[in-house]
């Protein structure tokens, strides 16, 4: 539902009709205000011809609106053409710019009338904007949606490089005008090619006269890249004698205890966006004066004049603003689960248990829980051994060695037809060849199944909670050495592993250092040595784990089991641990996890550059066919069909982890943990045979090739799971191609185009 939308004129505010929302003159200025859920939004829009006078006005009354809504709401200035993705969501069909307004002395032009004539530039395939342009050909260009309104008539002309998703809302629009401005009246015409619309041309040239020269090629779009928009820095503004002062104190990665109660901040990222934060406790003349602020920043630092500005409240932080920080933490949060605990740290977080059956009715739970399904279904295992796949015996399944690298191919019935989920296991100490070895045989295997599986990265130590779930509770994470026949040396007479884990879906056991300071009061630790194997029960850990401890000991010895108990430990114990030492044995406490919003961007670097433009309230619609879109649920990554998750990490401004698990999700074939971030998803939405449809993908910047061909398209995500390994080892590379059947000229193209070489 789009929100009230206000406009001022003579320096009043007065409400705009709902049939009129989206469409903006522009020598106005406009007030939006935003509810959803507990969250507020309070808008003013700048035409980009309206008075000095109104803008102030606009911003006196936005701060009168906050006051009296107690200071909850978050601020946004928006200023045409460069409107937030926030605001743009408002308007799902889009935004029309209209000429006129009281500065510029024109009169407003009253909808639902048949004497128009003008000429539209639709722009934008997630988020459009339409501007009145010039009534002439020279208006036009090869990669742009423009719509000729002539009342009755509306012709919509798709230049010949326009996607699928810019016509398709280009169509979206000018519907939007029949029904709202028209009262459904007007006829609609397409002009997809020119020779195939003779009638349709022949009222264009009437208006537009005969058409001389070529078309001009597509302008792209001016956009903040990824590396602009990490560069953030957070300012102290405060006044001291009479003088504004603004101190720099902190680049990215930032943290929360920046922020003082008594202080207002200034956050800069990159130019893109400024954030003014309001503490609680500081002043009323503070507060008041957020947006001056910002806007002397903005002209101090050079940037332009349609840089958005947001003010938020202490206490009253959007998604957006919080997670620019490396951590944000709130009152009273609930409490999480999955979080990876380093060895020595006491924080601990209480595992629930829920029901696995669920999952499938109920697919916002499989989404939240990081679950595909109840773990059911069947794998199978591969080393990678000699830049090969190696079949690993079924006996040793759940067991990984730092040393290797590992394919874990799960399958599970949906629907009845199988589903393919596709683990790519990076252990920490395998060699380069090997990580590549592993991305390219991925490849190979997906191509058997038919290009149909989910594609996961796991790097060693972040492993998701399904992968968990997999091995039953029998997960074995050795931290060296090798699982093949032919070791390069014997393996350790003394072993430590941590245990953590209630039961068979969340249970690992990691390998540390056989030392004593590896030990943690709130956890089971097996101590594997050449006569025995102690399960050390620290006085912290539950029933559960110690049930859970006994199991995996069956699998890391074959010795006795001698259960001790904390503070009983035999000298043999010490002895085997190299003597006593000081190690974490503070009560637990739990660890407060932070549930952060999940948000959907479409990435392209069609420009050269990666850019990534956020849809803002997202559904399923916003999934189309040519979109490389990325799902971030910040403990994981999606990527949906495409290429360009491991650089969002890199780049984000938070300073995330890039051990996060990144998956590659193909259009038809979506898990339950992907859809059930979605509202209402329609499975059938597309038929599984979308993947083999003859539709353009660009695997290549600069060049195009079928989608069928998933081919080039795995290469991409080869680049983005371990572009580092891939773009070193162009020899590797090549030689697994070749064995793969793969065509090197297309690996050739890849390293060539790709930004990092």
């Amino acid at each position: 539902m789009t929100p009230p939308l206000i406009s001022l004129q003579n320096m009043k505010m007065v409400p705009v009709p709902e049939k009129a929302y989206g469409t903006f003159f522009e020598g106005d200025c406009y007030i939006i205000l935003s509810s959803r859920g507990s969250a507020v939004d309070l808008h003013y829009w700048i035409g980009k011809d309206s008075s000095q006078d109104e803008q102030g006005a606009a911003a006196v009354y936005v701060t009168q609106l906050d006051a009296a809504l107690g200071g909850s709401p978050v601020q946004h200035r928006e200023v045409q053409g460069h409107e937030s993705e926030t605001f743009q969501s408002y308007f799902r069909h889009g935004i029309i710019y209209k000429k006129g307004g009281v500065a510029s002395g024109f009169k407003h032009v009253e909808t639902n009338m048949y004497n128009i004539k003008r000429l539209l530039h639709v722009k934008g395939k997630k988020h459009v904007s339409a501007t009145e342009v010039a009534l002439s050909w020279d208006s036009f260009n090869k990669g742009d949606v423009f719509l000729l309104d002539l009342g009755k008539v509306l012709i919509q002309w798709n230049g010949p490089s326009c996607s699928i998703a810019e016509k398709s809302r280009g169509l979206a629009l000018a519907r939007s005008i029949r029904d709202s401005e028209r009262g459904g009246r007007a006829q609609i015409g397409i002009i997809d090619n020119e020779r195939d619309s003779p009638d349709l041309m022949q009222i264009m040239r009437m208006v537009l006269g005969e058409r001389r020269g070529e078309l001009r090629d597509a302008v792209p779009d001016t956009k903040a890249d990824e590396l602009q928009k990490a560069n953030v820095r957070l300012y102290h503004v405060y006044e001291k004698d009479n003088d504004l002062v603004v101190q720099e104190i902190a680049t990215r990665p930032l943290t929360q205890d920046l922020l003082q109660h008594e202080d207002c901040y200034i956050l800069d990222q990159g130019g893109f966006k400024i954030y003014v934060w309001r503490g609680k406790a500081s002043s009323p003349e503070e507060k008041k004066a957020a947006f001056t602020r910002a806007v002397g920043f903005i002209q101090a630092k050079g940037y332009p004049s349609s840089t958005n500005v947001e003010v938020i409240n202490d206490g009253a932080e959007s998604a957006m603003f919080k997670q620019l920080f490396q951590r944000w933490t709130e009152k009273n949060e609930t409490q999480g689960l999955g979080k990876v605990y380093t060895t020595g740290k006491i924080a601990k977080v209480e595992q629930v248990k829920f029901d696995t059956t669920q999952l499938h009715a109920r697919p916002e739970l499989a989404a939240e829980q990081r679950m595909v399904d109840d773990a059911s279904g069947e794998i199978e295992v591969w080393r990678i051994e000699d830049l090969e796949m190696q079949p690993v015996n079924p006996k040793m399944y759940g067991q990984f060695y730092g040393g290797d690298c590992y394919l874990v191919l799960y399958t599970y019935l949906r629907s009845g037809r199988p589903h393919y989920v596709l683990y790519m296991w990076q252990g920490r100490h395998a060699s380069v060849d090997e990580i590549t070895a592993c991305a390219l045989n991925a490849i190979e295997l997906d191509r058997k199944y038919g290009d149909e599986a989910v594609q996961v990265r796991v790097t060693m130590g972040k492993e998701p909670r399904h992968f968990l779930a997999i091995f039953k509770g029998k997960l074995v994470i050795y931290e060296g050495g090798t699982s093949r026949a032919q070791q390069s040396g014997p393996e350790p007479a003394i072993r430590l592993f941590q245990v953590r884990g209630t039961d068979e879906v969340n249970t690992k056991a990691t390998e540390v250092p056989a030392r004593a300071s590896s030990l943690n009061s709130n956890d089971v630790f097996l101590l594997s040595t050449s006569q025995v194997c102690y399960l050390w029960c620290g006085k912290g850990c539950s029933g559960d784990e110690r049930e859970m401890a006994k199991m995996v000991a069956d699998i890391i010895s074959r010795r006795d089991k001698h259960t001790i108990l904390e503070g009983q430990e035999p000298a043999e114990f010490w002895e085997a641990l190299g003597g006593k030492a000081p190690y974490a044995s503070e009560k637990r406490f739990q660890e407060q996890i932070t549930h952060y919003q999940p948000r959907l961007f479409e990435c392209s670097n069609q420009t050269g550059r990666f850019i990534m433009t956020e849809v803002v309230g997202f559904c399923q619609e916003d999934l189309d066919e040519d979109d490389v879109m990325l799902l971030d649920t910040w403990e994981e990554i999606f990527l949906w069909v495409g290429k360009a998750s491991n650089e969002y990490l890199k780049t984000h401004p938070a300073g995330r982890d890039l051990a996060t698990p990144i998956i590659l999700v193909k259009q038809g074939y979506e898990p339950l943990n992907f859809t059930g971030w979605f509202n209402a998803w329609d499975p059938y939405k597309w038929s599984v045979s979308c993947w083999k449809s003859p539709v353009v993908f660009s695997a290549v910047p600069g060049g195009e090739t079928s989608i069928g061909n998933v081919l080039s398209q795995n290469l991409w995500v080869c680049f983005n799971f371990f572009p580092k390994e891939l773009l070193k080892n162009k020899d590797t590379a090549h030689k697994i191609c070749a064995s793969k059947n793969i065509p090197c000229r297309q690996l050739q193209q890849l390293q060539t185009s790709h930004p990092n070489c």
